[in-house]
């Protein structure tokens, strides 16, 4: 921080970790209780990589998205939607916990060699079903700890087939000096087999989703599908392959939109789709420095493993046919840690010994009524680099990540971890989404005041990194 964040008045009431207290999310939570007796099923699909400008439905007529844009004219699409983080791990953790990733250990990447993962006191969405009696499965890839007490079935999963890290960690990863063992595929706790065939994932993954959903037609459950792709190495089936006209990345765009409307297919044949709860959303905006074999932020600033808006945004769809209202768009902000509370609220998971939440219960705004949300904090790697409230999004001083050479056909390119710098900046991301106009001169302090949140708020998660 500089001086000027030194100097700022600390702000009162300021309850960054607690739930709201405000009356609409009251409202929210008496309204999805009395929904929540029905037990709903949850279908949760998360891409890797995959940028907010990387659908039709969000502007990329480029490419073949008809599954994702008719999931968006079903429901509700938002524009204005943040990952938990902006890499893989800490995300994950995010998503599926409520909470910062730092309140867990989890603030970085993990991968073969890590020893640390997701604890055992820390609650996930399936921890908070299971309880409920819901079947609970996992599909792809896991990425919260590779050891056996960090595995998907030690925190609530009752069904695990994919990768326990992302799948450009085995021996033929494209860069130099990253001497990766074997990349084990995992059925439950037992390795099937390593190196799975790249081409091959996104298929296998649809096709055990698909047959879980066969399998507890009969009763509550929970399908998280976290695909592989389109992280790099890409890797197409020969049904996609070169179909979509538009190179590689648009291949495998086209079928994670068929995966899609699998899913939404047997939901249907199982007589499912009005009693489920689909949402879809990625982990983290896309990784630049691949070029061609990268994504699209949509025209939003820098990318993956940077806190400015193409490293977060991305895109989110909630459908659930009677309860959420076709065809919506809306431009509230929410971000994945609101997705296990408002699924705990619906369900009426909650369990005696809970920790607490760093999102909130947003049922309200998926059913399209108005909701106010509390601040959201931009972190990486522990340090708090940014902080969202209303319109205003505040930056922190620091230096992030920058692409100098893009790469080309699954080759890297020049990428810098502290290329870029930047000073306490102010953007109106209603009016400037692209954060090129800082109106820190304009109103100081209203940037003062978010200077302080962002640090009190570091200074609660330095106190849980520690």
């Amino acid at each position: 921080m500089n001086n000027l964040s030194v100097l700022c008045l600390a702000v009162a009431g300021l309850s960054a970790c607690n739930g709201s207290n405000s009356k609409s999310s009251e409202t929210a939570n008496a309204s999805s209780r009395s929904n929540a007796a029905e037990k709903p099923n949850i279908v949760i699909i998360l891409t890797d990589d995959q940028g907010y400008g990387d659908m039709k439905c969000y502007g990329n007529s480029r490419l073949q998205t008809p599954n994702l844009d008719q999931l968006a004219a079903e429901g509700i699409r938002f524009t204005n939607f943040y990952a938990g983080a902006a890499a893989s791990t800490p995300s994950r953790a995010a998503l599926l916990t409520g909470r910062y990733a730092e309140r867990a250990g989890l603030q970085g990447v993990v991968d073969d060699l890590s020893v640390n993962g997701l604890e055992s006191d820390e609650f996930t969405l399936a921890d908070y079903l299971k309880q409920n009696n819901y079947a609970t499965g996992i599909f792809g890839k896991w990425h919260l700890g590779c050891l056996p007490e960090h595995l998907p079935l030690r925190h609530g999963f009752n069904e695990f087939f994919g990768l326990p890290y992302s799948n450009d960690m085995w021996p033929f990863h494209p860069q130099p000096g990253h001497p990766y063992r074997a990349l084990p595929l995992y059925d439950n706790e037992r390795v099937v087999e390593y190196n799975p065939t790249v081409n091959h994932m996104t298929t296998r993954i649809t096709e055990r989703a698909t047959a879980f959903i066969d399998k507890h037609k009969n009763e509550p459950f929970l399908l998280y599908v976290p695909y592989t792709q389109p992280h790099v190495p890409l890797g197409v089936s020969d049904k996609f392959k070169g179909k979509s006209g538009e190179g590689l990345y648009a291949d495998v765009i086209m079928e994670i939109d068929w995966s899609v409307g699998e899913i939404m297919k047997t939901l249907k044949e199982n007589g499912l789709d009005d009693h489920t709860l689909v949402l879809f959303t990625s982990d983290n905006g896309p990784w630049l420095s691949y070029g061609n074999h990268g994504g699209s932020t949509g025209g939003l600033r820098e990318g993956k493993g940077t806190t400015f808006e193409g490293g977060q945004r991305v895109p989110f769809i909630a459908r659930m046919p009677g309860r959420i209202p076709a065809g919506k768009v809306s431009e509230q902000f929410l971000s994945a840690l609101d997705i296990t509370p408002t699924i705990v609220e619906l369900t009426g998971s909650q369990m005696p010994r809970m920790n607490e939440f760093d999102g909130e219960n947003v049922w309200m705004t998926l059913t399209g009524q108005a909701q106010s949300h509390k601040p959201f904090y931009f972190l990486y790697d522990g340090k708090v680099e940014a902080v969202r409230d209303g319109k205003w999004k505040c930056v922190a001083p620091h230096e992030y990540r920058i692409v100098t050479e893009p790469g080309k056909d699954g080759l890297p390119g020049v990428q810098l971890a502290r290329g870029g710098k930047t000073g306490l900046a102010l953007f109106d991301l209603e009016k400037d989404p692209e954060e090129t106009v800082d109106l820190v001169g304009q109103y100081p302090e209203i940037a003062q005041k978010m200077a302080a949140m962002m640090n009190d708020f570091q200074v609660k998660m330095a106190e849980c990194i520690q």
